[in-house]
């Protein structure tokens, strides 16, 4: 299964969030992460939706995503060169000598430690899909005992001057 990034620009309006997610489980789509905040222009949001399927199935999803008179536009990022960013929070069991070795990762993957307990600390992280998986399982070594994330953003890459 491949895994989609869609991009959907929307009217800020009452029910269009239901309206499309109720387009993916009706076509027994899962939305593995969702993000929807205002967009630049008053008035429109911003949803970034991530979700692994068939492309078929996909495409048929973004033919109806079009037919909701609140969507502007859609664009599925999947083949399109662009910049994706999730982030997460990290609870970590971080007793004695443990501290130092988890400090050290924490700068590897340029983390930043937001909370310190005697016994826990928590961990904020920011980067592509693929990297925050490896932080996780860097982590779990130690003990997470929670675990948040935001789910992807992602936004075209620039033209670039040849």
């Amino acid at each position: 299964m491949q895994r989609h990034v869609l991009s959907v620009l929307v009217e800020n309006e009452p029910g269009v969030l239901s309206r499309v997610v109720g387009l993916f489980s009706s076509r027994g789509f899962n939305i593995d992460s969702l993000n929807v905040a205002p967009a630049l222009e008053d008035g429109v949001s911003h949803m970034t939706i991530t979700t692994y399927g068939d492309s078929m199935i996909l495409e048929q999803i973004m033919k109806q995503l079009h037919k909701i008179v609140s969507v502007i536009k859609v664009m599925d990022f999947a083949d399109v060169p662009a910049v994706e960013r999730e982030m997460m929070f990290l609870k970590i069991q971080a007793e004695g000598v443990m501290r130092g070795e988890i400090l050290r990762t924490v700068e590897i993957f340029r983390c930043k430690v937001i909370d310190v307990s005697p016994n826990e600390m928590t961990i904020e992280a920011t980067g592509d899909h693929e990297k925050l998986e490896a932080i996780i399982s860097l982590f779990q070594r130690f003990g997470i005992k929670e675990l948040i994330r935001t789910g992807s953003l992602v936004m075209r890459r620039s033209k670039r001057a040849d």
